[in-house]
């Protein structure tokens, strides 16, 4: 075990200092990555400790010619009593001509480190496929040789490392993405996405208002180099087990940003009005409509995100890891 901790310690290192040289490309965002962490920590595939598919779909800045869209569809499920715990996640990513595409595998194994409280380590692989359409740019200037012509592709191998945390009231989650694969890409003469890592921290806690109320404050900061570290604050209330209705604040800091003009635009960012609701047993809901607070606040340009969950047996309340992270 001890191995384990130290090759993990190693790599999250290696990462970090890799981190140093990176340029911005941020990955894709969610507001409801609150119910499905499998989004941004791949130590967190199994802790429902049962089945559960989840499809997200996110429309960003709708109105906007090339905004992005987003569609995941995400599975996990836990073995060995829950203490370990399988995942895969599929994504598509569109910004204007570009698309990408995402597979990875993720495994977790969680260590009991005291009456309720456990520790996950995960890790994910798989592949990306970024794709650019260039019949879809518009050039300043006709026959520009530096245009691509057609669609291109590039395909690159892809890491990712984190760590879960968390009680029966309590979670804390680090997790470091995109850790192989941008060499790749910086050998190929068109450069359609730099790969850079991505690392995120977060955590949660769960508090009881009343035998039939409960609230659940929780953050989440995001940093990738030449980009202003972003952070959500959350805050959803959770009646008779099965309506949770809440908001989170978005916007960013300069910490640890080589352009600190990036991010001059607004500190503030969005806020999000989220609603989920178990619809049945098994079956989850949830819708998040995020306003813009910046410069796009006047253009009617804001996002709408839908998901929908399915535990693969009926939902209890009294389990072992129980579902509220």
């Amino acid at each position: 075990m001890k191995t384990i901790f130290r090759l993990l310690a190693i790599t999250f290192l290696i990462s970090f200092l890799s981190f140093s040289n990176s340029i911005a490309q941020q990955l894709p965002q969610f507001s409801q990555y609150i119910f499905n962490g499998l989004h941004i920590n791949p130590a967190y595939a199994g802790y429902k400790n049962e089945g559960y598919i989840q499809s997200t779909y996110r429309s960003q800045w709708v109105g906007f010619e090339g905004a992005p869209e987003t569609f995941t569809l995400t599975a996990d499920f836990s073995a060995n009593e829950g203490l370990m715990g399988f995942g895969a996640i599929v994504m598509s990513d569109k910004i204007g001509p570009t698309n990408t595409t995402s597979a990875l595998a993720s495994y977790a194994y969680r260590i009991q480190t005291g009456r309720s409280s456990f520790l996950g380590l995960g890790a994910s692989a798989g592949v990306v496929q970024y794709n650019i359409n260039g019949d879809m740019l518009k050039p300043l200037h006709d026959n520009d040789s530096e245009i691509p012509v057609g669609n291109i592709n590039m395909t690159t191998p892809n890491m990712n490392l984190g760590l879960f945390f968390n009680t029966d009231k309590f979670y804390a989650g680090f997790s470091a993405y995109n850790l192989i694969g941008k060499g790749t890409l910086e050998n190929e003469d068109v450069a359609l996405a730099y790969h850079d890592i991505h690392f995120y921290l977060t955590a949660g806690a769960l508090l009881e208002v009343s035998e039939n109320i409960k609230f659940k404050p929780s953050f989440l900061v995001k940093q990738v180099n030449g980009s202003p570290t972003t952070y959500d604050l959350n805050g959803m209330m959770l009646f008779m087990d099965k309506l949770w209705l809440g908001a989170s604040y978005r916007s960013n800091l300069n910490i640890m940003n080589e352009n600190p003009e990036a991010g001059s635009l607004s500190k503030r960012n969005a806020v999000t009005f989220i609603g989920e609701i178990f619809a049945t047993p098994n079956l989850r809901i949830g819708y998040a409509y995020d306003q813009n607070l910046n410069v796009l606040q006047d253009m009617r340009a804001n996002s709408h995100e839908i998901s929908v969950g399915y535990y693969l047996s009926a939902r209890k309340v009294t389990m072992k890891n129980p579902r509220w992270f």
